[in-house]
């Protein structure tokens, strides 16, 4: 099912964001993390209440999914200045960084104050670090802007998962190389999500640190400086974890371990999804084109977009990575996802499902064209010969030579 929301006739200056009050959904999606600790507080202490977060974020926002299908609608070209203007969106992203610091923190001294069933302990753990998700889409969103405080707080807030190097690989990094074999956060067409983790998470630390060399390399610092914004928040992450473990001791240690991993595994289901098997063009002079809308897949399901701050637009967030959240917008034709992501992520962690439903949508959406195609090398020959494919003249030709 698609929903088309009314444009006011396209009128800039009667248009009003129908989703504006909706965007809250962000903010109060991460504190449901707390479910499960608060519950067992107040003497509920059945082990299904530490699972409830998790069924609501995996099956219970992509079951409303696809009860409330898609918005396909966009705001007017002509209103976009005033949404970009409007602060309410933006204190809407600053709203969500004291609920989740304050979520994590309740979170990891309930795990570590309390004697629970390993299940139960998994369970909150996990979810704790999908909220960290959350922080890292919020990050996302903050590291995009021009201004210093949002982006100073973006690196706050990716401090809180260990992964303060995310701004700065994900900027200068994934969306210069996006959709190319050299992009270590683009995955290829074959590659399962466990074999691509194993060459994202290292990858994107080493490019993020080589970036941050380069930049005060220019500027005549050392890398080991302050200046450092991996290092700035290293210290953060460092004194956090640090103070958390003194104060309630060695158990504290495999709690921050689990949920900085799944935080980062969640960053890590996203990068697997947003691109795969997808290859922009390489041009005669050894350049690649352009990024593209169809560079990325797009999901235009209304409820996993209100609390990942349109991040499933991701078509037109790469063609225009400043634009807000609330002005990103969909086009006709893009290669589309059957689901928002968190249905998508399910799918990735059983890979036969995953290659099942998308291969055939990467050949639909490269019409088969297998430079447009981003192969893992190792499966590049089954699956051309699974799906009929031939090799281009290109191709070809490069084989000759080899």
């Amino acid at each position: 099912m698609s929903t088309v929301l009314p444009l006011h006739a396209q009128d800039p200056a009667s248009y009003r964001d129908r989703k504006k009050a909706m965007w809250l959904l962000s903010v109060i999606a991460p504190a449901a993390v707390v479910i499960g600790p608060v519950a067992y507080l107040n003497g509920y202490t059945h082990p299904l209440w530490f699972f409830a977060s998790l069924i609501a974020f995996y099956i219970g926002i992509p079951l409303m999914d696809a009860i409330m299908g898609e918005d396909l609608s966009n705001p007017p070209e002509a209103a976009v200045p005033r949404l970009e203007a409007d602060g309410y969106y933006r204190w809407i992203n600053y709203a969500v960084v004291p609920v989740l610091w304050c979520s994590l923190l309740f979170n990891v001294v309930f795990l570590a104050t309390h004697d629970l069933p390993w299940y139960s302990w998994l369970a909150t753990t996990i979810v704790t670090g999908s909220m960290l998700g959350f922080g890292l889409n919020l990050s996302h969103e903050l590291g995009h802007k021009k201004d210093w405080i949002g982006r100073k707080m973006g690196l706050f807030n990716s401090a809180l998962g260990g992964y303060g190097h995310f701004s700065i690989e994900h900027n200068r990094g994934h969306h210069r190389h996006v959709a190319t074999p050299e992009d270590p956060a683009s995955s290829k067409m074959g590659e399962t999500i466990y074999r691509f983790m194993f060459r994202e998470l290292p990858g994107a630390f080493f490019r993020a640190w080589d970036l941050e060399t380069e930049r005060l390399d220019r500027l005549g610092k050392s890398v080991w400086s302050i200046d450092n914004e991996i290092v700035q928040a290293g210290l953060i992450t460092a004194l956090l974890y640090g103070g958390l473990t003194l104060a309630f001791g060695t158990q504290m240690i495999p709690i921050l371990a689990v949920v900085a991993f799944w935080g980062a595994f969640q960053l890590t289901s996203a990068n697997y999804i947003e691109h795969y098997g997808l290859s922009r063009l390489k041009k005669a002079d050894g350049r690649y084109e352009h990024c593209q809308p169809h560079h990325s897949w797009n999901s235009n399901h209304i409820v996993s977009n209100l609390v990942v701050f349109h991040l499933q637009r991701h078509s037109d967030h790469h063609a225009n990575p400043t634009r807000s959240y609330q002005s990103l917008r969909n086009f006709p034709e893009l290669p589309t996802l059957p689901s928002g992501y968190f249905g998508m992520f399910l799918a990735a962690y059983v890979p036969p499902i995953w290659f099942a439903v998308m291969d055939k949508r990467v050949i639909a959406a490269t019409g088969g064209d297998v430079d447009r195609i981003n192969f893992l090398p190792a499966k590049r020959a089954k699956l051309m010969r699974q799906f009929g494919l031939k090799e281009s003249s290109a191709g070809q030709a490069a084989a000759k030579q080899a």
